[in-house]
């Protein structure tokens, strides 16, 4: 979700008056509709004065059960969007809806820098919380009592941070909710902007990044470890998992409840894995897949489709380890000339 606390937004704006800010001046002359917009969300998560976009027919079954006040479509999928929405046709309406993000939230980066700078609402520290030297903390953030903060960290405006937990040194966080007993190696970076880019054969574009990150009780992250916040929705961290160091978490990450997650790993975004998973040293995986409960990844592998629940998978790209074994000792075989 969009979370005021971190991101700005300038409405409420007349539907008309968005679009045409946007450059979009002849859809707005298309509309019947005088709603009021006054934040931008995906399908899911969308209410009454939200707009959102469904951009394939991928997003049909979330369209129609979607509680959105507007939605941008294409054509084929106008007679999927609820009658109490507004559908405004478009050839391509990512497209036209990263314009809207750009006028609803102008500036989000530079903005939540500017926030860092801010003193009002003064931050809530409870009792018992440790600053080490040089530590910044942003107007309206949260630190539970027991919690011990590490030299040169950076924590931002409205960041919440549970009780007992241990963030070390040279450590930034930003748009970001942490439980209790959250342990946080040197070097961690929390809430940074997703690499989310329109390619573009001029100047590539780039994509607002306007979520958040949360990482629920007893997560360990390793040393200059960093976990992207969300494009719309969350990057979500389950509890009780623990994740080494140099892992990249990509924006929209859903990890799941006490996975472990060794060096060097890299998740693309969008990426979903399940309860209970462990990636051996330096494995990755392709965007918008899913790993299922208690699979196993075998170091240095390259994950790119979907694997069920109890899966052992190793090599590039990632398949049964069983069939991944034999395949070695058959190229073995023809390399040493052995045709047995």
């Amino acid at each position: 979700m969009i979370d005021p606390r971190f991101h700005e937004c300038t409405g409420p704006l007349l539907l008309s008056d968005l679009l045409s800010a946007a450059g979009h001046e002849a859809l707005a002359d298309d509309l019947t509709s005088a709603s009021s917009i006054d934040g931008a969300s995906d399908l899911a998560d969308a209410g009454p004065a939200s707009i959102s976009f469904a951009a394939s027919k991928a997003y049909a079954d979330q369209l129609v059960r979607s509680g959105a006040g507007a939605v941008l479509v294409t054509a084929e999928l106008a007679v999927s969007v609820p009658g109490h929405a507004t559908a405004i046709i478009c050839e391509k309406p990512y497209d036209v809806f990263v314009d809207i993000l750009n006028v609803l939230y102008p500036d989000d980066g530079a903005a939540i820098i500017r926030a860092s700078m801010r003193t009002e609402p003064l931050p809530l520290i409870e009792p018992g919380v440790v600053l080490g030297a040089n530590v910044t903390v942003g107007a309206g953030a949260q630190i539970g009592s027991g919690t011990v903060v590490g030299a040169n960290t950076t924590i931002g405006a409205g960041v919440t941070i549970g009780r007992d937990c241990v963030i070390s040194s040279n450590v930034s966080i930003e748009c970001a909710h942490l439980g209790n007993e959250v342990v946080i190696q040197p070097g961690v970076v929390i809430g940074a902007e997703g690499f989310g880019f329109q390619l573009r054969a001029d100047r590539h574009r780039k994509i607002p990044q306007l979520g958040r990150v949360i990482i629920q009780d007893r997560v360990e992250l390793g040393a200059n470890t960093t976990v992207d916040r969300g494009t719309l929705g969350d990057t979500v961290i389950g509890e009780g998992t623990k994740i080494d160091n140099l892992v990249q978490v990509g924006h929209n990450c859903r990890i799941g409840r006490n996975c472990v997650i060794s060096g060097m790993c890299g998740l693309s975004g969008s990426t979903v894995l399940e309860d209970g998973v462990v990636m051996g040293g330096g494995a990755g995986t392709a965007g918008h897949l899913r790993l299922g409960a208690n699979t196993l990844v075998l170091a240095r592998s390259g994950v790119t489709h979907n694997f069920p629940a109890g899966s052992n998978i190793a090599g590039a790209p990632a398949q049964d380890v069983k069939m991944w074994k034999r395949e070695i000792v058959a190229i073995r075989r023809l390399s040493k000339g052995d045709k047995t």
